[in-house]
């Protein structure tokens, strides 16, 4: 196989990048398609941890090209502030490819994204406030400003001259917010250009051509499947499409290219932000998971919400996704738990569930119906091989593959990159 996504099976923040960067050491090139600064993964290597917004995880390996895909928004101040922590902490990012493509998160998407959330009152989606929504709405708009742009002074002044304008006085007269300074605004995104210079490629070509030469290319998506904006928990979800039909678009590359996808779950669920989530502990339980778990957004710094793992949820993904395979990582979270539990069904207005429900309502007001199953005592942080495991843990594991439909292939228990029990080839 030369072409392998990896998505989020739940709402994001399922260990995503520790996957992406263990098996990153197999690729040659690692590519990230959509989202923004909104997602951010923690990846731990020899006792340094690295927390990653945009770059894709992969560029901690000195061999690997890493692509910045034109599915991406990209705050480039942002962007050029992580390039400069990679820098000073030894990673060498001259292997990052950014897509001319991509488009830009500027200061107005910010503005607007907080004055938007802060109208909807009590019916607030829980966005980071990072201008993503805006600017994937600006996209659609087709007024968007994309990095290609920055390396045209004179057609940049145009377009940016034109839309903050439009931004401007939507801003002072609908919010009453101050306007923002053209001149200002201009200048910096120029130096911000001048110092993308180097890394902007028309990347499609880059990923079509390593395909075709047979190397090894992963697909790194952010967030996950139940906040995709068609298929997720609408209209608590993000901008774009974390989902593996996203892949395709936001790298452009065929469908026909992708050989394999696999989905990331943690043992139980999180999520951040509000929205509906059946399975959620609001008791000491759910309090113990999360201070075991560090359940905290590597972006915002929120806590997450916890619940017990949710196999309706994840049969969803297997089927949008079309996943071959699930990672299930922060098994050793649940060391020390009596029981565990996971939602095999829900149950609404009588009815049982066995699929996610298509209305947003059905979501809102179904009850789990719990299988319990016995935990175990033993700490499994040390363990490297599936066998090893204590007997309790090897059947959770089988008992997620019998009700989610697809083979548990890879199992984390721990941070680091070592803590880390594949269970077939991946690549």
């Amino acid at each position: 196989m030369s072409a392998v996504v990896v998505v989020g099976a739940q709402w994001g923040d399922e260990g995503k990048g520790k996957v992406i960067d263990f098996l990153a050491e197999q690729a040659d090139v690692v590519v990230r398609h959509q989202g923004g600064n909104n997602a951010g993964h923690t990846v731990v290597v020899n006792d340094q941890e690295f927390k990653l917004h945009l770059v894709p995880s992969g560029i901690l390996y000195p061999d690997t090209v890493c692509v910045i895909a034109n599915g991406v928004v990209i705050d480039p101040k942002v962007l050029l502030g992580e390039l400069d922590y990679l820098t000073k902490r030894g990673v060498d990012v001259s292997r990052l490819k950014i897509s001319s493509k991509a488009h830009l998160v500027m200061p107005y998407h910010a503005i607007l994204d907080a004055v938007n959330e802060d109208r909807r009152g009590d019916q607030k989606i829980g966005t980071t406030l990072r201008g993503i929504g805006p600017a994937y709405m600006d996209k659609a708009a087709r007024v968007g400003l994309r990095v290609g742009d920055l390396l045209h002074p004179e057609e940049f002044r145009d377009r940016l001259s034109r839309v903050l304008k439009e931004k401007n006085h939507l801003l002072s007269s609908a919010y009453g917010a101050e306007p923002f300074d053209f001149d200002e605004m201009y200048q910096s995104f120029l130096d911000y250009g001048r110092a993308l210079a180097p890394y902007v490629a028309d990347t499609s070509i880059i990923i079509n051509q390593a395909i075709d030469r047979g190397e090894r290319v992963l697909f790194e998506g952010a967030q996950g499947t139940m906040l995709d904006i068609d298929h997720g928990t609408y209209p608590f979800v993000t901008s774009s499409h974390p989902s593996a039909g996203g892949a395709a678009i936001g790298a452009g590359v065929g469908p026909t290219k992708i050989d394999r996808v696999y989905g990331v779950a943690k043992a139980y669920t999180t999520r951040v932000g509000d929205g509906p989530f059946p399975t959620e502990l609001l008791d000491e339980v759910g309090h113990d998971i999360r201070e075991r778990g560090h359940e905290y957004g590597t972006t915002t710094g929120r806590p997450r919400r916890v619940g017990w793992l949710d196999a309706v949820v994840l049969r969803h993904a297997v089927r949008i996704n079309g996943l071959s395979g699930l990672a299930v990582t922060r098994l050793d979270v649940l060391d020390g738990i009596e029981s565990l539990k996971i939602a095999t069904a829900y149950e609404y207005q009588g009815e049982r569930l066995e699929e996610f429900p298509d209305s947003a309502w059905a979501f809102r007001d179904a009850t789990p119906v719990y299988e319990t199953m016995p935990g175990w005592d033993e700490s499994i942080g040390m363990v490297r091989r599936f066998e090893d495991l204590p007997e309790n843990a090897q059947r959770y594991l089988r008992r997620i593959e019998d009700v989610v439909g697809v083979p548990v292939v890879l199992v984390s228990v721990g941070r680091e990159r070592s803590h880390t029990i594949p269970l077939e080839e991946l690549f």
